[in-house]
């Protein structure tokens, strides 16, 4: 699994927290910056250290993989099934 990106030593929680929401929005094929903004929108303030550490690391798989396991196309690594179904309620896919 691709590891998260380094991030400042320094980072402050806010700071992380905008982070994301930049690559949630910046990612490469409008559909999943659709989709991510939307769950950046919703639930990134919320997170506790450990979801935000997930999430960092979800953001550094392909968009892809991401479209497809967001849409229920193909199944998620279980490292990333949790967050992967969090995504999907919030967009409204639960299926």
């Amino acid at each position: 699994m691709p590891q998260p990106e380094s991030r400042p030593e320094n980072e402050t929680r806010a700071s992380r927290i905008k982070r994301l929401h930049m690559r949630s929005m910046r990612r490469g094929t409008k559909e999943m910056d659709l989709i991510l903004m939307r769950f950046a929108a919703a639930r990134l303030e919320d997170m506790d250290e450990a979801a935000l550490n997930a999430y960092d690391a979800l953001l550094t798989e392909n968009d892809q993989d991401l479209y497809q396991w967001v849409s229920g196309q193909t199944a998620p690594p279980a490292a990333h099934a949790p967050l992967v179904s969090g995504i999907r309620a919030v967009i409204g896919n639960d299926s």
